[in-house]
């Protein structure tokens, strides 16, 4: 090799060795850079991935946020198809997010929905969490054709939906979450369940619904069967309820702290005073623990309760008329005397 050669060999690798670098400076950033914290983005539909980007830069930055756009690009990644929940965990790569999205490989979304009396409650909750519109949710609420697919109307809906926390895909629909929920309380409803059920007398969504008044009757535990029981032994002899939860309901306002006379004349299938038997469904979301308490309620005669004096947020029980009047009297002496009206 003559020296004219050897400076052109030279040249030449010299030249590859440049190349090969500004390569490198490049695209090194795309394997190298590293995420700063754990953090989680939201592809939406018709995102484009600039806004994807300012998305990913809030947390991440705008370098990273940049690289891991550009690589969609080049992957050739179609967003529409890629609605959901990705999460970034601290060092990762710009391409191993980009990969991430390709793949849909999304996270699930935890969904906790507990004191839930209405389904405007439960769709607006929904709403906060996942890419659904409250109509939305409260269509298929109240879709009859939908609700009858699930055993039930959409007066008792909340019967088959029962508070707990559940998973779901940030784009799931409206009707495939109700369906998993509802999915979740058949199950809950077993042989074992069923045949307590049966012993009572009563239909799973009967249940719920003295479940459901029975959680609004007393936030104490220890009484959740000592009151379901008492309401089955009114329904048993015949009597109303006379349930001052299911007034509430009827009059729309869970604050009222003291029921009047006027309220009792509520027209509402809801008002037992007015009313006998079971209102028309539950009066909230009933939860598991308030179920258990009716299909497992210890035996007992009273058919009489009213809140202790004390605002212990007990009941003093009676079988016995007078006694309840009694009963009455002192705790609205005390409401009378604390001014509440």
């Amino acid at each position: 090799m003559n020296a004219k050669t050897k400076k052109i060999v030279i040249i030449a690798a010299a030249a590859v060795a440049v190349a090969v670098a500004v390569a490198a400076a490049v695209i090194m950033p795309y394997f190298m850079s590293k995420a700063g914290s754990d953090a989680r983005f939201y592809v939406y539909p018709d995102m484009t991935a600039e806004s994807l980007a300012d998305s990913i830069a809030v947390s991440e930055g705008d370098a990273f946020a940049g690289r891991v756009a550009t690589l969609l690009g080049v992957l050739n990644v179609d967003l529409s198809r890629r609605v959901g929940a990705y999460d970034i965990e601290a060092g990762e790569s710009p391409l191993t997010v980009a990969r991430r999205v390709r793949n849909r490989s999304q996270v699930g979304v935890k969904f906790t929905f507990q004191n839930v009396r209405t389904k405007e409650q439960l769709a607006e909750r929904a709403a906060a969490k996942f890419l659904m519109t409250k109509e939305e949710m409260m269509a298929c609420l109240n879709d009859s054709a939908f609700c009858s697919e699930l055993g039930v109307t959409p007066t008792t809906i909340p019967a088959v939906l029962m508070p707990d926390t559940y998973e779901f895909f940030w784009g799931v629909k409206p009707e495939d979450m109700i369906r998993s929920i509802a999915g979740y309380s058949e199950r809950f409803w077993n042989e074992e369940r069923m045949a307590k059920a049966k012993a009572l007398g009563l239909t799973p969504t009967e249940v719920a619904t003295i479940a459901s008044i029975v959680e609004e009757e007393t936030a104490k535990s220890d009484e959740l069967g000592k009151v379901a029981r008492l309401y089955m032994n009114r329904l048993r002899q015949g009597m109303k309820l006379q349930a001052d939860p299911t007034v509430k309901y009827a009059m729309g306002d869970f604050a009222i702290r003291r029921i009047t006379h006027a309220m009792l004349t509520c027209e509402s299938p809801y008002n037992t005073y007015r009313w006998e038997g079971l209102p028309p469904g539950p009066i909230r979301f009933p939860e598991r623990k308030a179920i258990e308490a009716v299909l497992n309620a210890p035996e007992h005669n009273y058919t009489y309760m009213c809140a202790k004096e004390d605002f212990s947020g007990y009941h003093n029980f009676t079988d016995n008329y007078s006694a309840h009047l009694r009963n009455a009297a002192r705790y609205q002496a005390e409401l009378n005397k604390r001014g509440i009206k």
